[in-house]
């Protein structure tokens, strides 16, 4: 699984460390210079934490081949010629840098406005629904993509989508459930759910469908301590 993980961290990250220092010390570059060069243009960081790194072979190629964004004549997305291959990759930058947009690019969410963004050779566009197929996608908030009630049921959803039989969804969604240590949260309703509880069923709808991709856009934004530790506990 790979994970591309877009928040603003304001204990490692600082406005002027982004315009003199680049790349933040200690932290592994997972872009090599040519791509941190461009991503810098858009006053973003992308590493590849030492901690966070996991073994063997990377299993999605995600190229961004100039690949600009531009809203209403304003430019969201400074050309951009990148290739990621990491089995982790997190970006880090100032809020409206583009992090949003550049993630939002490799699901199909946001189309180019030139160039184009493949994923494991897919092209985003040309190739909509099986690029997309490949992905899970966490919004900032979580709320906006729970359908359903009931946090089972929400889970259910996107198996239900894709034709499997109600023995098959049941095995599924119990057991996404318990890896995630929210078995006792199956009949409760989303909207009760606590902010760190809330994130969790969002990601467990999305793990359930199996993506090969999973990208989560500020991940901990507007949790407190406790859930935060949460979280990062369980996408660690």
């Amino acid at each position: 699984m790979i994970g591309i993980y877009s928040w603003f961290v304001p204990q490692v990250f600082r406005a002027s460390q982004s315009r003199q220092a680049g790349l933040f010390p200690g932290l592994l570059p997972a872009i090599g210079a040519a791509g941190a060069k461009a991503l810098r243009t858009c006053g973003i960081i992308a590493y590849s934490s030492p901690t966070i790194r996991e073994p063997g072979p990377s299993l999605l190629d995600i190229v961004f081949s100039a690949t600009t964004v531009s809203y209403a004549g304003r430019t969201a997305l400074q050309p951009l010629d990148l290739r990621l291959s990491e089995r982790r990759i997190g970006v880090v930058g100032l809020n409206g840098s583009g992090k949003t947009t550049m993630a939002r690019l490799i699901n199909g969410l946001v189309k180019p406005t030139s160039g184009t963004v493949t994923v494991d050779g897919l092209d985003t566009v040309k190739d909509e629904q099986a690029a997309r197929g490949k992905t899970g996608f966490i919004f900032q908030n979580p709320q906006h993509q729970m359908i359903l009630p009931i946090l089972a049921e929400d889970i259910a959803f996107g198996l239900k989508n894709r034709g499997l039989g109600k023995a098959e969804i049941a095995e599924k969604t119990e057991a996404v459930l318990a890896r995630f240590g929210i078995s006792h949260l199956a009949r409760r309703r989303v909207h009760e759910l606590s902010g760190g509880e809330t994130q969790l069923g969002a990601i467990a709808s999305v793990l359930v469908t199996g993506p090969d991709l999973l990208i989560l856009d500020e991940p901990t934004n507007q949790l407190d301590l406790k859930n935060r530790a949460l979280i990062e506990r369980t996408i660690a």
